[in-house]
């Protein structure tokens, strides 16, 4: 089966959440015949060599092109593109090799909406769009907690326009890949709930076969690892530092935190200097370390949608977490028991103080969320996948 990827950046070296899901794919895939089209972000065309190196049998075309988000972007966008995104990721010599390569494919993969602009109008065979996000729901949410007036018509006009444009690609697609939780989403605007098939952006599964971690050899201390010029991170990290690591401090005046992640956001560096007892490590290439001394993983995410795989990646390594209803989402969980997903300040502080004081409830923790953990690995979902896209080649051939 011929194959073309059409994705936003070259998926490696796979170190944040979307990254590794798009990797694991073109890895599985790359058996096949693989076309891959991307643009390189900045810093990306380092990585080329040894991406070729891990997937020699993929044929890619990929050319240095980055249109950052800027207010003029987002301007020119109003007059050029359904959304910012679109306009940000589109590019001539990308389009003109996706109409040279999609005549020899029998299947067009679109990874993330955005991408959807560049299926050929007169392509008749399968499309399949995965949707890392409901990217709309993200948007929405953020207009929900912005305070300045003008920033939150902006935001909240930007969530219109990424909702048409979702809804518009999606009625294109043969088949939609979405997490549980934006499945839902997307049925609620229109789009077609039998084209909807459950997706999981997964982790690092192989940290399940690791040793158990051992409350006695962990320090006080809570871990944070994420990309921190993501939005979503940064504003849930500004809020857990302002409204509830005070309070932490009072019960737990001895605590670390280590917020583990590169080119952190100039808010986050202003806002960690206030704490002696925060730490921002910049990139780590082993959490192994920091997984083995921190008590403690919190997700302090206000918006977003999807699937955390910072989440995932604690659950198999069984460190406890403390996160919020947007951080469990999609996932099957139940907390007080695999893991604690707190709905205020209050309860945030009193479960991290929980699980600095409770050997017996940090352990329980521990061993549920391992547990849970093994109902979400690589070979069981791309085994799935693959069921539903040979089947939807198949059926368009007969």
């Amino acid at each position: 089966m011929k194959i073309l990827f059409l994705t936003t950046q070259l998926p490696y070296p796979p170190v944040s959440g979307g990254v590794i899901k798009t990797w694991n794919l073109v890895k599985h895939w790359s058996s096949n015949e693989l076309m891959l089209v991307c643009a390189l972000k900045e810093g990306e065309e380092e990585h080329l060599a040894e991406f070729h190196d891990r997937v020699p049998e993929v044929n890619l075309f990929a050319i240095p092109f980055d249109r950052k988000r800027t207010p003029l972007n987002l301007l020119r966008s109003y007059f050029t593109a359904p959304s910012l995104n679109v306009f940000r990721n589109y590019n001539k010599q990308l389009e003109a090799k996706v109409k040279e390569w999609a005549p020899k494919c029998d299947l067009i993969f679109i990874d993330h909406y955005e991408m959807g602009q560049y299926v050929p109008k007169s392509f008749d065979k399968p499309v399949v769009l995965h949707e890392h996000n409901a990217e709309f729901v993200m948007w929405e949410r953020l207009g929900e907690i912005e305070k300045n007036p003008l920033k939150k018509a902006l935001i909240n006009l930007e969530a219109s326009r990424i909702k048409r444009a979702e809804k518009m690609y999606a009625k294109n697609a043969s088949v939609i890949f979405a997490a549980p939780n934006d499945i839902e989403e997307l049925a609620g605007i229109g789009v077609d709930r039998k084209k909807l098939k459950p997706t999981y952006h997964l982790g690092e599964d192989f940290l399940l076969e690791r040793p158990d971690l051992e409350f006695d050899l962990t320090e006080k201390a809570l871990l944070f690892v994420g990309t921190l010029t993501w939005e979503a991170n940064i504003d849930g990290l500004l809020w857990f530092l302002d409204e509830i690591y005070p309070s932490v401090l009072e019960k737990q005046p001895d605590i670390h935190f280590y917020i583990v992640g590169k080119n952190p956001d100039p808010r986050l560096i202003y806002r960690a200097q206030r704490f002696e007892s925060v730490e921002l490590t910049g990139f780590v290439e082993d959490l192994e370390p920091y997984f083995k001394k921190a008590r403690a993983f919190v997700i302090p995410l206000r918006f977003g949608s999807g699937i955390k795989v910072k989440l995932l990646n604690a659950m198999y390594r069984g460190i406890p977490i403390v996160t919020t209803p947007i951080g469990t989402e999609g996932l099957e969980v139940v907390s007080g028991r695999d893991l604690f997903c707190t709905q205020s300040e209050k309860e945030q502080v009193e479960a991290i103080s929980t699980l600095i004081d409770s050997k017996a409830t940090w352990e329980s923790l521990r061993d549920h969320s391992r547990a849970i953990a093994q109902n979400y690995t690589w070979k069981k979902l791309l085994s799935d996948h693959d069921e539903v896209i040979h089947s939807i080649v198949e059926n368009k051939k007969n």
